[in-house]
């Protein structure tokens, strides 16, 4: 689990003031310029949509994973299809879990469904042209997780993703302990025909440690441990099939060419704000405050997270929907083994990590904050070290590991991804208690 960007970015706002900065790097960065014109808007009523896939004509197909359902929409973004949604009896069910769209062969897509580890493979129409299974079972989330993290990519006959921390978890004293979480995990690609997986490199991921004590009443205890300005690193999929690393330590790109061949780019300019030991304090207290309002103002958020764990230990699964159920067992001494009883779960407490933990320079961007475009650019948003319009500014990276441009894009929306011809497409999700609380999607120019 970890904090959302919003409230870090928050807490960062809250503490801006306060923070020194270091000098800027010689190098001078580009400046800031708006994103080009909205050329369209939907009307379409849109649950919370996680990704997108552009199609010839402007046509687009959305993941809107609040309605559990995928739509194609015409280029004025009305609807000309369900292609998945949870009817009874559509051949094309959109299942209970995670679930994402990838850009396939041409104009196709595949549609991956963690649930029944299965991927549908979609025509420029809309239309179902066969079913594939996923390479490997224990990856399904991953590749289905478009909206979570970075998702997967189809590139020269393989798919690349993040791979699956492998954790066991472990009794002791009769309670449960989660093991450490990794703080790296690996960029895998799997090869379609021949199912061979190889490893193309590693990334820096947010760790988060969740501790688990049962009292003597026989409750169990959670608390989440986290770090709200970690040092992570970035990665993503170029349309000529480079994988490109974007490392948050220096700022710099490592690359890996589809045949496998290697290179580094030049460390890129960045305004580093070193952060004092008054920063950090500073830092970790807006983060508690923020922690502390979200909790007061949401009082059933706790018990929620407490119901999935309880689900997740064994405790049943809430309104019909499939659980990931963890058993636990005791073994005796001739290895004979007896299921425990599900315990009860206290609402999970979320903690901060002690200033000391944070890092000395204020790293230049979150977790699942880059994305391609279709040009062969990347996009990374940056977290502001200084005052700034507005609105959310990114990096726009070349091919040679440069900064070109610097993009504003407009407060309230975020980028769901590119279409040709220098087209990107934005999510304007409504405000909390809004009229009409749905998501808009919006057609612009990058220039």
């Amino acid at each position: 689990m970890t904090l959302s960007t919003r409230l870090l970015t928050g807490a960062l706002a809250l503490s801006a003031t306060t923070l020194s900065a270091q000098a800027p790097t010689s190098t001078s960065r580009p400046p800031i310029r708006p994103l080009g014109a909205v050329q369209a808007t939907s009307t379409e009523p849109l649950g919370s949509v996680s990704n997108i896939r552009a199609l010839p004509g402007g046509k687009l197909l959305v993941n809107d994973i609040t309605s559990r359902r995928v739509l194609l929409l015409d280029s004025t973004f009305k609807i000309v299809k369900v292609v998945a949604d949870t009817t009874p009896g559509n051949p094309n069910a959109y299942g209970q879990g995670f679930a994402s769209l990838i850009a396939f062969r041409g104009d196709s897509t595949l549609f991956v469904d963690a649930q029944s580890l299965s991927m549908l493979v979609i025509d420029a129409n809309g239309e179902v042209t066969r079913v594939m299974s996923v390479p490997r079972a224990q990856d399904a989330m991953m590749l289905a997780a478009g909206g979570v993290g970075a998702g997967a990519f189809y590139s020269n006959g393989h798919l690349v993703y993040r791979g699956m921390p492998g954790m066991r978890m472990q009794v002791v004293n009769g309670a449960p302990q989660m093991p450490s979480m990794p703080d790296t995990m690996a960029i895998t690609r799997v090869n379609l025909q021949t199912r061979v997986v190889d490893t193309l490199g590693f990334v820096k991921i947010p760790k988060t440690n969740t501790n688990m004590q049962r009292t003597d009443d026989g409750k169990m205890n959670i608390s989440i441990e986290v770090n709200p300005l970690p040092m992570v690193d970035e990665w993503a999929v170029l349309p000529n099939g480079d994988v490109a690393f974007v490392r948050g330590r220096d700022y710099h790109v490592d690359w890996v060419s589809p045949d496998g061949s290697r290179r580094s780019s030049p460390k890129m300019a960045f305004d580093w704000k070193r952060l004092s030991d008054e920063d950090k304090t500073k830092l970790v207290d807006s983060v508690k405050t923020i922690l502390d309002k979200q909790a007061a103002a949401n009082p059933n958020q706790g018990q929620a997270m407490a119901s999935a764990f309880g689900a997740a230990m064994g405790g049943g699964a809430g309104a019909g929907r499939p659980q990931m159920v963890m058993r636990f067992e005791t073994r005796g001494p001739e290895g004979g083994a007896a299921p425990m009883r599900a315990p009860q779960i206290s609402a999970p407490k979320i903690n901060v990590v002690s200033a000391s933990e944070l890092p000395d320079y204020q790293p230049p961007f979150f977790a699942t904050s880059t994305r391609a475009d279709a040009d062969g650019n990347l996009w990374v948003l940056t977290i502001p070290t200084k005052p700034q319009p507005a609105g959310s500014v990114y990096d726009v990276i070349n091919s040679k590991g440069e900064v070109t441009e610097r993009v504003l894009v407009p407060e309230g929306r975020q980028i769901l991804g590119f279409g040709p011809g220098g087209v990107v497409y934005l999510a304007e999700r409504a405000a909390p208690g809004a009229a009409t609380p749905f998501t808009k999607i919006e057609r612009a120019r990058v220039k």
